[in-house]
């Protein structure tokens, strides 16, 4: 009899990929930004098992968005209290902050739980070509 093989949490090795955004589309960047932290590409995936890879972002605010969504699209927050509903352009946050709508549309894209937000910590954005983990890099 042949059983499926499943990934433990201390067997896995993780690479670093860096991802150049420049003349990219945000979306597309992001849904393989989400595979890659979640592990999909990799032969032993496993659902219940964080085997994704580190991703680096650099020139996150170079890349490009279709149709007329960076005038159109907003972003709500709440805290609890009544009226207290928040609306955010995207428009504004891609000038002022692009690392966190990065992070803010990715987070969409993996699991609800605290498997999500370690996948999540794995995710490093930067507006420019500056990043600090080259050593880590390999090749």
């Amino acid at each position: 009899m042949k059983f499926t093989q499943m990934a433990k949490a201390n067997e896995i090795e993780r690479d670093w990929i860096v991802i150049d955004a420049t003349d990219k589309v945000f979306g597309r960047i992001i849904t393989e930004v989400a595979s890659i932290l979640r592990g999909k590409t990799k032969p032993y995936y496993t659902p219940h098992v964080d085997c994704g890879d580190y991703v680096v972002i650099i020139n996150a605010s170079k890349a490009k968005f279709s149709g007329t969504k960076l005038e159109t699209k907003n972003y709500y927050t709440h805290s609890g209290y009544f009226g207290s509903t928040k609306t955010h352009k995207m428009s504004d946050m891609f000038e002022n902050n692009p690392e966190k709508l990065y992070k803010l549309s990715t987070r969409g894209m993996l699991p609800k739980t605290t498997l999500g937000k370690n996948m999540l910590k794995k995710l490093k954005v930067y507006a420019g070509s500056e990043h600090p983990h080259t050593a880590q890099i390999k090749g």
